[in-house]
Parts: structure tokens; C-alpha cells; sequence
């Protein structure tokens, strides 16, 4: 039997096969906050909790994973997040109360003013919450759990690269870009080194436009179009160091 001839009359069901998820994590900073994205469900299981942002992959539509994850953030969020990254895969049977459920865990960075909340089918609600409060709450499934994976991911990652300038909006100072580093990572970094790698990792551009403070004027920046996150050969230094 050729391998053409094999798939023709390969029969898919001749295995069982679990249910295939994807869940988001969606993080912005808000008033030197870290806030994650909860809806409250509106159906079974789990009805009237809040989780994190998710669905299954529709394989009519998704020709892959990310694109499951991208189309569930819009429908949330009305926004293409500039940034999303896959995190990891996690499965069981008990993970979920219908069956045996793999879930490809992802990430995403938008800025605060960029959201536009939508609930969507399947919840009556949808709202920012600070990470310590979400931390405290009853999460659906194992939703608490996943979140702690992508913070830690996310904290990790903002000592050593660029990432989170994808939470700034249109032009922005060194020190709104520095307030947003230090409210992911919960600590105060030094100033002159901060400056120092954000200027030398060329992924910003000045805009020429300067901004008034309360100390002197700044320069304002933005982001490069389609730069990735550059990545540093040490981690920023705490001022405490």
C-alpha cells in the first residue's frame, strides 16, 4: 500500500482523541498596576466564576494554534495584541469536568487604552483585575495555576529583553517605559543602566517631539515597526544592588 493510498483510507476516529483548548493570559499595566484580563462564565462548568480568556480550537477555521489564540483575544478584546507568545501545553482529565482536555497556554501584552472589553459568548462580564487580586480569587478550572506560569514567564523575561515596551501606546518617555519595566517586576531598577540598554538595543526611534515634566523636558520615543523584543546579556540591576 502506497502512503497516498494509506491516507485515503485512513479512518481519523480509529483513535480517541481529547478535547484541544487554547487559553490566554492577558496582561496590561494600568495606574502602576499589573491587571490580568477575567471574564465570568455564563455557562457549564464553573458557572459564574471567572477564568482567564479561552476556547476551543475550531479546526474549520484555526489553520494552527495561534491563530485560535488570536482570534479568541479580538473577540475579548477588540485588539490584535502586538505581542503573543505560546508559553506551554498542559493536559489531564481532570483538568476538566467534561473529559480529558489539552490547553496550549499563551500570553499577550496590550496596552491599557487599546482595550475594548467584550464579554463574549459564554460569559456576562469581562474586566481588568490586578494580579494580586486574581491571585486571591476561586479561578474556573486550573486557571490560577496557568497565570502564575505566564507571570513568572513574564517577569522573567522582563529583566532580560525589551518585551514590555509592547504595553506602551504611541510615544511615550524613557521614564513612563522605565515606571512600566518596575511595575512588572515589582522593584526599582537604576536609571542610567535602564537608559543605556533601551538606547542601545535599537529598537526604539526618537519621535523629535519632547514632553514636559516636572523636572525638564524629554524626548519621546516610540517603537521601530516590526521589531522583535532584543534581548539584553544581563538582567537589568535592581537599585538595591
Amino acid at each position: 500500500m502506497t502512503e497516498k493510498e494509506f491516507l485515503k483510507n485512513y479512518d481519523p476516529s480509529a483513535f480517541e482523541r481529547p478535547s484541544t483548548a487554547v487559553d490566554s493570559v492577558i496582561f496590561t499595566v494600568y495606574q502602576e498596576e499589573l491587571q490580568v484580563l477575567l471574564i465570568k462564565r455564563d455557562e457549564l462548568p464553573f458557572h459564574g466564576k471567572w477564568s482567564l480568556v479561552g476556547g476551543y480550537v475550531n479546526i474549520h477555521q484555526d489553520d494552527s494554534l495561534d491563530a485560535t489564540a488570536l482570534r479568541k483575544l479580538e473577540e475579548k478584546t477588540g485588539f490584535s495584541s502586538p505581542y503573543l507568545e505560546q508559553v506551554m501545553s498542559i493536559g489531564g482529565k481532570e483538568r476538566d469536568p467534561r473529559g480529558w482536555t489539552i490547553s496550549t497556554i499563551y500570553y499577550a501584552l496590550i496596552p491599557h487604552d487599546a482595550l475594548n472589553l467584550n464579554p463574549g459568548k459564554g460569559a456576562s462580564d469581562a474586566k481588568m483585575t490586578s494580579i494580586a487580586e486574581a491571585l486571591n480569587m476561586e479561578l474556573a478550572f486550573d486557571h490560577k495555576t496557568v497565570l502564575k506560569h505566564c507571570l513568572e514567564r513574564l517577569r522573567n523575561k522582563a529583566l532580560y529583553t525589551t518585551l514590555p515596551v509592547h504595553l506602551m501606546r504611541g510615544n511615550f518617555t524613557l521614564s513612563e517605559l522605565q515606571s512600566i519595566f518596575e511595575t512588572i517586576l515589582g522593584h526599582t531598577i537604576q536609571q542610567k543602566s535602564f537608559r543605556r540598554r533601551m538606547l542601545g538595543s535599537e529598537t526604539l526611534e526618537e519621535t523629535g517631539e519632547m514632553r514636559e515634566t516636572t523636572r525638564r523636558p524629554a524626548m519621546t520615543y516610540r517603537l521601530k515597526a516590526g521589531v522583535s523584543p532584543h534581548y539584553f546579556t544581563r538582567n537589568l540591576e535592581s537599585v538595591h544592588l
